[in-house]
């Protein structure tokens, strides 16, 4: 508030000086809008205002017990964190990250609780044992081409954790679980074998989701862990320091190595790279270790578990991709779509299947389908290597002519009369070629819901000329309905009136014409 009214007088005494609203504004680095505000305020509103400030309710008010507490206890949090941990206690709990930073700060200031530092204590470890451990991570840099344009680059780099024996590969993209897992078997034929346990952080290409300790790896990184039959150690979520070998190899990748140097191609990169790690990166005394990297490997390399035959992508991620089998019978793989057999694909239930690719006899690659992992093949196609194509098996094509045929059959054998009921059909599918399948379909409904009257429906619609399928479910329904009887209607009794031999005097018409006083014709 202090601080409020301080502007407000500095303002005043700048205006009088002959200072331009441009000059105020520049000099006190505050906006013209807010100038003009103070401008434009007395010294009496001024007071007013400010003094209004200390009274006025704030949006985090309601919370300040819970902030006061949690920063009495936990002095070094940060508003970040109590914003997150309000959201926890209060998912309705709405407000800006700048609110809550300004809040915590006069929180601070007004119960005097400092930022502390936490302090981390670190402990030495003993060094791993040769070709135990093996650890990766990724980064990423921006590099200069030629044209003077800027281009992202990413990498992955592996340390062999004895020997600080280095691998990096790059790509110009991001990379996703495929292209790690050729990374690893570039990896492994670059060191002559493979380790027992790889340290990762919790990225979304190697891990799903954490869960009370438990991690979740991807279907795909899952499959290859299995089939190289290695050990995943996960450190924690947000703790580069509990990795902090491969932390350093990235830094010194990405300052020794790629720092100001011209990008031409990747493949160019590549090469400038594994050119560079054996001319420095592996030749460059560990400062740790104090050891050449390149000559503890010698050693350790012994030790590496030997891979026989390094694995493809296709064939590492193959057996366990899953994919999602759509409504039409078909399932998505690289922008194409292959064909599965028809009733494959069901309303309710799990709708996935398992993937590989396999080579023929003659080298081509083969999609092949599963419904599980090791089950029955569902579909065997020849892998489309361009995009956008429907690859479709005849076997999986529905036979129309056969298919309605049959149709026709199931629903006629319904009926007792079944001669009658297929000449009733074939006189639907002919008044309706273009719905013979909806025809079918309701009148097999109707049967199954009235089976008692059907047959008396049939007769009903074929001597009435009742040619649909809803007007035979009509007088299904009318005859499966309840009848009530109608009470018999009682007979006619005469009945004697005790007037009945009363006999009433007659008058000639000339009296009555008297009567009314007219003349008699």
């Amino acid at each position: 508030m202090k601080k409020k009214l301080m502007l407000y007088l500095e303002i005043q005494q700048m205006k009088e000086r002959d200072f331009s609203i441009q000059q105020i504004a520049r000099q006190l680095k505050i906006s013209r809008t807010t100038v003009y505000t103070y401008l434009e305020m007395t010294p009496e509103e001024a007071f007013e205002w400010v003094n209004s400030l200390g009274s006025r309710k704030k949006k985090l008010d309601p919370y300040k017990d819970w902030i006061v507490a949690w920063l009495q206890e936990y002095p070094h949090l940060n508003a970040s964190q109590i914003q997150d941990w309000l959201l926890e206690k209060f998912p309705d709990f709405t407000v800006g990250e700048s609110t809550m930073r300004l809040y915590v700060n006069q929180i601070r200031e007004e119960y005097q609780i400092a930022k502390t530092k936490v302090v981390r204590q670190y402990e030495a470890v003993e060094e791993q044992p040769m070709g135990k451990q093996v650890q990766v991570d990724w980064g990423e840099t921006r590099q200069k081409t030629q044209d003077q344009r800027e281009i992202k680059l990413y990498c992955i780099c592996f340390l062999l954790s004895h020997s600080r024996y280095r691998y990096v590969e790059w790509q110009n993209r991001p990379f996703t679980t495929r292209d790690a897992i050729r990374s690893h078997e570039n990896a492994f034929e670059y060191f002559g074998g493979m380790p027992e346990e790889i340290v990762y952080d919790q990225d979304h290409l190697i891990t799903v989701r954490e869960h009370a300790g438990d991690m979740i790896l991807t279907a795909e990184f899952q499959a290859y862990k299995q089939q190289r039959k290695f050990r995943v150690h996960l450190c924690r979520k947000a703790d580069p320091e509990s990795k902090g070998k491969v932390e350093s190899t990235v830094k010194y990748v990405k300052r020794n190595f790629a720092d100001s140097r011209i990008y031409t191609t990747i493949e160019n990169w590549n090469e400038r790279c594994l050119a560079w790690l054996e001319r420095t990166g592996n030749q460059r005394v560990h400062g740790t270790t104090k050891k050449r990297p390149v000559e503890v490997f010698l050693l350790e390399k012994q030790h590496l578990k030997p891979v026989s035959k390094l694995l493809s992508t296709e064939s590492i991620t193959g057996s366990s991709i899953t994919r999602t089998v759509n409504k039409d019978n078909t399932v998505f793989y690289k922008s194409n779509r292959y064909s599965v057999p028809l009733g494959t694909y069901r309303p309710k239930g799990l709708n996935t299947v398992a993937i590989e690719i396999k080579e023929d006899k003659n080298d081509q690659k083969r999609l092949i389908i599963r419904k599980q992992p090791d089950g029955e093949i569902l579909a065997n196609h020849l892998l489309e290597t361009s995009t956008g194509k429907l690859i479709k098996n005849k076997n999986h094509c529905r036979d129309r002519s056969k298919g309605i045929q049959s149709y026709k059959e199931t629903v006629a054998q319904q009926f007792k009369d079944l001669e009658l009921a297929s000449r009733y059909i074939d006189i639907l599918m002919e008044k309706y070629p273009r719905y013979k399948r909806d025809q079918l379909a309701v009148l097999q409904k109707a049967a199954l819901e009235y089976p008692t009257v059907i047959d008396e429906a049939l007769q009903k619609c074929m001597s009435e000329h009742l040619m649909s399928a809803n007007d035979f479910t009509d007088v299904a329904k009318y005859l499966a309905a309840p009848r009530k009887e109608t009470p018999p209607v009682p007979p006619v009794k005469a009945v004697r009136s005790d007037s009945a031999d009363i006999t009433v005097e007659t008058h000639p018409m000339s009296t009555y014409t008297e009567i009314l006083g007219g003349a008699a014709s």
